[in-house]
């Protein structure tokens, strides 16, 4: 699944699992490298769907005043 294809909701959850999972020490040494990446990603992902989202909100704004 790309990126493109996933929810922000979808994402955040995925972010979420692997936080919870962390702090509960479910990760061996290995995992937790495959999982920061993962992190990374899921966390760019949704920093990008905010940022276009605020942009279409500022731009409708704007046609409207």
């Amino acid at each position: 699944m790309t990126n493109k294809e996933i929810k922000y909701e979808e994402a955040f959850a995925q972010l979420q699992d692997i936080v919870r999972k962390m702090e509960a020490g479910e990760y061996n040494i290995d995992e937790i490298a495959v999982q920061l990446k993962n992190a990374q990603r899921l966390i760019k992902l949704c920093k990008d769907k905010l940022y276009k989202t605020e942009q279409e909100i500022a731009k409708t704004q704007a046609e409207t005043e």
